[in-house]
This record gives structure tokens, sequence and C-alpha cells, in this order.
């Protein structure tokens, strides 16, 4: 599996075999043993070291990637779906964007129809007593907004769409 990420705003390209026993970071290959623990939680042995990682569901698309408490912002994309557009990583095709935590519309940023940029704020979404601007993972059109402001949203729930 191939996968363009970006931790904390560094990209990296990584690639992990299917037997989970190499891991290639940059092309650079390094022996390892990885076996998920339990949802969310994976035991890995690299480089004769062995680390605990918990991954859990970011804002906007990230990740939150614990190693041994360390804490990393995570983005990984399948490089079959983006593309390069002035330098920047962008996925491609209609993306529904999902609340990443359970909360509440406080703004729409955006309307049906309106043109967008990659990583352009579409909506704020409050949780936990912080507002969180979910952005565009891509340059496009809104083709649906799905909430309204000071609506509660779940985690998952499709907010909007953009093509």
């Amino acid at each position: 599996m191939k996968l363009l990420t970006t931790i904390d705003g560094r990209e990296c390209a990584v690639e992990l075999t299917d037997d989970r026993r190499t891991v290639s970071l940059d092309g650079e290959k390094l022996d390892a043993d990885i076996s998920r623990v339990e949802p969310g939680v994976y035991s890995v042995l690299l480089g004769g070291r062995s680390y605990e990682i918990l991954v859990k569901e970011g804002v906007a698309g990230m990740l939150d990637v614990y190693v041994d408490g360390r804490h990393f912002a995570v983005r990984a994309t399948d490089p079959r779906r983006v593309r390069r557009r002035h330098g920047a990583v962008e996925v491609e095709g209609r993306q529904s964007i999902a609340a990443p935590m359970p909360g509440k519309v406080v703004r729409i940023l955006v309307a049906a129809g309106e043109s967008v940029e990659a990583n352009q704020g579409l909506l704020v979404v409050e949780a936990m007593k912080m507002q969180n601007e979910i952005r565009s993972p891509k340059a496009g059109k809104v083709v649906e907004v799905k909430v309204a402001p000071g609506e509660a949203v779940n985690s998952g729930q499709v907010l909007l769409v953009v093509e």
C-alpha cells in the first residue's frame, strides 16, 4: 500500500508491504513488524525499537497520531486519487466532507454552486468548546450543503459535497 502523507506539515511518501514487514519512508526501506492490537491502536517494531501508536480521527480529514504519547497531525492520501496543483497535493473526484467529531455548525462560509480553492474554509464546527474550520480538500465547486448554522452534527455525518 502506498500513501502520500503530510506529517506536521512535511510531505512524505510511505509504502507498506502487504505482509507489514517492510516500511519505506521517502524510498528508505526499514524492517518493521506492525500488528493491530485493537481498532486505532498498533504495536510497531521498527529498527529494534517497540512503539505503541494510537490513531484517532482529527479535524478536516486529518488524523491525530500519537507515537509513545507524542502527537503528530497526519493526512494520508492514496496517490491514485491525487493531483498536483501549483505544487500542492489535492484529491480528485467528488468529495463528501464529513464532521470529524460531534458538534454544532457555527457558520457556513460557502454556498451551493460556489467555486472553492483547495484548503479554503468551508464551514466552522464547534466541538468541545473549540471552533474548528473545515477546509476543502480540493479546488472545485460546492455541489450540496447538507447542514445549517446551529445544527447539531454527529461524527462522520456528511456536511457538504465538493466536486
